[in-house]
């Protein structure tokens, strides 16, 4: 099972454990991760605060009249985390480039209709994975037109494998490449973004109950591909 709190080793030596009160995502390549003590890779790597209620319904306020310091202090907030786990639905970072840059023009069109009481990371992960989610529709599409004309899709990997300190590492980013993207989208979600299952379900439209039935499968799924490095050829454990 992946751990609530995760301790970082920064790129300067600086060493702080991840509490369930943080928020985490992408910082730098310097950075590393622990899990069950040890270091393991560097996709978990900035610890964000939870934004208090009063001061998200400012954020939105000030978003609803046009304020662009708002849309810079959310942008500053939200994009490694948004683009993290788009890089880690889509495999490939730009993609991830493209399907972000449409996230953050979309509020921008869309922020003075945004309700008073929007929860932002709910609205942007929303968008973030809807337009995946159409994305993947699409170049699905596009290969059962094309059929033979096309190779076979390459073996699932993570855009991160590259980054990885360790064999550990590449084993994590590909155990989580590897899962299905129902269950990768709630693994990341709510391991990794620390959203609640019941904050995981509004975002993929499903019940609380599935969100958490699906996020105990993903969390056996990982577990089990971790315990199997046979899995991964190549990869020594």
């Amino acid at each position: 099972m992946l751990p609530a709190g995760l301790t970082v080793q920064r790129g300067g030596g600086e060493i702080v454990t991840a509490t369930p009160d943080d928020r985490v995502g992408i910082d730098g390549p310097d950075d590393r991760v622990g899990i069950d003590g040890i270091l393991v890779t560097t996709l978990i790597l900035r610890r964000y605060a939870r934004v208090d209620a009063v001061l998200e319904r400012e954020l939105v306020a000030r978003l609803r009249r046009g304020d662009a310091g708002a849309f810079d202090e959310l942008y500053a907030w939200m994009r490694p985390r948004l683009w993290s786990f788009l890089a880690r639905m889509t495999g490939r970072r730009d993609v991830a480039d493209d399907l972000a840059q449409e996230v953050w023009l979309r509020l921008a069109r869309n922020a003075h209709k945004l309700a008073a009481d929007t929860r932002l990371s709910a609205w942007l992960f929303t968008v973030a994975r809807n337009l995946y989610v159409s994305q993947w529709r699409s170049a699905q599409a596009a290969r059962a037109l094309a059929g033979d004309l096309l190779p076979p899709e390459p073996p699932s990997v993570s855009p991160f494998d590259a980054a990885a300190e360790s064999q550990t590492a590449v084993r994590v980013e590909r155990a989580m490449a590897g899962l299905a993207p129902p269950y990768r989208e709630i693994l990341l979600l709510c391991a990794v973004e620390g959203m609640a299952p019941r904050e995981a379900a509004e975002v993929l439209a499903i019940t609380p109950e599935a969100a958490r039935q699906r996020l105990s499968r993903a969390r056996a799924m990982i577990e089990a591909a971790l315990g199997d490095p046979a899995r991964y050829a190549g990869v020594a454990s």
